[in-house]
């Protein structure tokens, strides 16, 4: 059984890799050539996430009923390089839309699919296992389509905001 802080022990040496590098297109690549699914990181991470969701301990605050939950699992601290760590647990088949939000300094985010074809919306189009990087002052609403995923994200001073507005449509 994983706990909290084996994910956040193994989290350890990848914020340490990352601290000095902006979230966006390039390090989206970079994450997803050096860490992406099959590497050490990737699958450690993407099976202690899983873990942690079907154990009860991380996204396990629904935000709109069972289908839309997450949960902070590690505030901003020196040991993470004052990352915060979150996971959200998002469940649809249809497209769905979850809270309009902005990344004031970016996001770093683990993708792991439960089902096969589910899918989070990414700066660069649906994507399916592996990372995105949202930059610096990014803003969108977290989508999904084609069943459950997982998404473990990892935020700079643990900054989020829920207080913006989302664009006319």
């Amino acid at each position: 059984m994983t706990t909290a802080q084996q994910l956040i022990d193994r989290s350890v040496p990848f914020l340490d890799a990352v601290k000095n590098r902006t979230a966006g297109g390039e390090l989206e690549t970079w994450l997803n050539t050096h860490h992406g699914p099959g590497s050490p990181l990737y699958d450690d991470l993407a099976r202690m996430i899983t873990d942690g969701v079907r154990d009860g301990w991380a996204a396990n605050i629904e935000v709109d009923g069972p289908k839309y939950r997450r949960s902070r699992i590690a505030d901003p601290q020196d040991a993470l390089n004052y990352f915060s760590v979150t996971a959200v647990y998002m469940d649809s088949v249809e497209p769905y839309r979850g809270q309009y939000h902005q990344h004031p300094y970016g996001e770093l985010n683990l993708v792991v699919p439960l089902n096969p074809g589910a899918k989070l919306m990414g700066p660069r189009g649906w994507s399916g296992p592996g990372w995105t990087a949202p930059g610096p002052g990014s803003h969108h609403y977290p989508e999904v389509k084609g069943g459950a995923l997982i998404a473990l994200f990892y935020l700079p001073a643990g900054r989020i905001s829920y207080d913006i507005a989302p664009p006319a449509e």
